[in-house]
């Protein structure tokens, strides 16, 4: 009996090793059999061809002869050139096609529509075609949009700049040919003299400001960055606009946290503040008022710096508000001329704001007045603080304070982030 139980296993056990090694060998045959990926990659690209796709800037697709996609680069996809296997734009295909039966390389620049986005924006590509190997087809596409896009603000700054430069030249040439020809009467040479000086303010001023936003723009505040008290910021920017503020009779007040410090480069910060005063008093009816308030607010990258600048001018319309910022932009071109704006003074704002880590932003309702606020990081390192007795009691933290700009503060502006 056992004899048989010993004979029935070893029959078993060489039945199973037979079938262990038939099951290896067909699994051997089956690695050894070309896959369809290594027939379009390993068998069909010719040596290096892969390597060399895969370190280029530009997006790569690579056909075979039955307009199959044999490689595509991960940019391809992303830009949606190749979906489901197949190249989704239509005149590149027609341009492998005929590339595939002259052998001739072919170059052109499209607009493609723009995927996950609902707003119709365009896509600025360079597609260029040419034959690799005998049945294949390499498709390289280069992204031009942002390329495009620099090269029109490059063209409107041109622009704009010519012309804003040719006005108060003109206008220099012609008083200066009336001064010529009034030199027998001193009173009019006195009137057209004072205009040229008007004019030649206006030039240099425009020329200033062409310097601020070149520099801000191409130099590195954070080089040069230091503490800077924001009093001092504050009592600059109050000292620059005096004059024309004294002429409207309006009142300057500042106010707010005591004791703040922002970190950044001094002369491109008080160059910002000083905009945004220039601009309240400039845009502000006679015997108003315009403040300058400073607080600390909390954020998660650590303490932030809130300038606001507050007045009761005319206000920003919502269809210029998104447009203010833009170099040259004015939203009343005709007050600006009056007023000796350039436009560029709330671009340097912005730019100084950004290179600094910060940003501005603005509030505003037509005939209320408006309110830019600067956010900055704050100097040093953040400080614990404790609250006053009075807000503790109401449940009230320091970012629910109000400003406290002036004894007799201006009407109140429903702007939530600034003047809760």
């Amino acid at each position: 009996m056992d004899a048989a139980v010993a004979a029935v296993a070893a029959i078993a056990g060489l039945c199973t090793g037979v079938f262990a090694m038939l099951a290896f060998r067909w699994s051997e045959r089956d690695q050894a059999k070309p896959t369809r990926s290594s027939l379009h990659t390993d068998a069909v690209l010719p040596p290096g061809v892969d390597t060399v796709l895969s370190v280029l800037r530009s997006s790569a697709v690579v056909l075979d002869e039955a307009d199959a996609v044999v490689k595509a680069s991960s940019a391809a996809y992303a830009l949606g050139l190749v979906r489901g296997g197949k190249l989704a734009v239509e005149p590149m295909m027609q341009m492998a096609r005929d590339t595939r039966r002259d052998g001739e390389i072919r170059q052109v620049e499209l607009d493609l529509p723009r995927r996950g986005t609902g707003r119709g924006e365009a896509l600025a590509v360079s597609a260029r075609v040419a034959p690799l190997g005998s049945r294949l087809v390499l498709l390289l596409v280069e992204d031009l949009t942002e390329a495009r896009r620099i090269e029109a603000v490059r063209r409107d700054f041109v622009a704009n700049v010519s012309h804003e430069l040719k006005t108060p030249v003109g206008a220099l040439s012609l008083l200066s040919e009336a001064v010529m020809d009034a030199s027998d009467d001193p009173e009019a040479v006195t009137r057209f003299a004072g205009r040229m000086q008007n004019e030649a303010t206006r030039l240099t001023n425009l020329v200033q400001e062409l310097i601020d936003l070149s520099r801000v723009q191409n130099d590195d505040p954070l080089e040069d960055a230091e503490p800077v008290r924001v009093d001092e910021l504050v009592a600059e920017a109050i000292d620059r606009c005096r004059q024309q503020a004294g002429a409207k009779q309006i009142t300057m007040a500042s106010g707010g946290t005591a004791d703040l410090s922002v970190w950044g480069n001094r002369g491109q910060l008080a160059a910002a503040l000083g905009n945004l005063v220039e601009n309240a008093v400039n845009y502000s009816p006679a015997r108003t008022r315009v403040g300058i308030a400073g607080r600390r607010i909390s954020a998660p990258g650590g303490d932030l710096i809130e300038l606001a600048v507050t007045d009761q001018g005319i206000g920003i319309s919502e269809k210029d508000r998104d447009r203010i910022f833009e170099r040259f932009y004015r939203v009343d071109p005709a007050r600006s001329r009056a007023t000796g704006g350039t436009g560029l003074g709330l671009a340097i704002v912005k730019h100084v704001a950004a290179s600094h880590g910060g940003e501005v932003t603005v509030w505003s309702a037509e005939g209320q007045g408006s309110t830019f606020t600067l956010r900055l990081p704050e100097a040093g390192a953040v400080r614990d603080r404790e609250r006053p007795d009075d807000l503790a009691a109401e449940g009230l933290d320091d970012e629910d304070r109000p400003y406290e700009t002036f004894n007799d503060p201006l009407p109140a502006h429903p702007a939530p982030e600034v003047l809760p």
